[in-house]
């Protein structure tokens, strides 16, 4: 697999969960300001569990995408 792509992949996957945060974090706002403060409803449930699998798939991402830079830093040592 080239470098590039993974990169690329980890790249989108950052951009995949950021895209995922932030709608779920909306859903969450709009689900209190129906809600007037009460327990919250089965939806704000679900969409507070999405928001940290977003926020795990972003981190793992973030991860990938560090490991893939230092694998080209390496790379570049070996060649120089």
């Amino acid at each position: 697999m080239a470098i590039n792509s993974i990169s690329g992949n980890a790249l989108q996957g950052i951009q995949r969960g950021m895209r995922q945060l932030r709608r779920n974090a909306t859903d969450i706002a709009s689900a209190n300001q129906l809600n007037n403060g009460q327990l919250p409803t089965k939806d704000a449930v679900r969409a507070l569990v999405e928001l940290h699998q977003s926020s795990l798939q972003t981190s793992a991402s973030v991860k990938a995408f560090k490991t893939a830079d230092t694998l080209v830093g390496s790379l570049l040592d070996v060649k120089a």
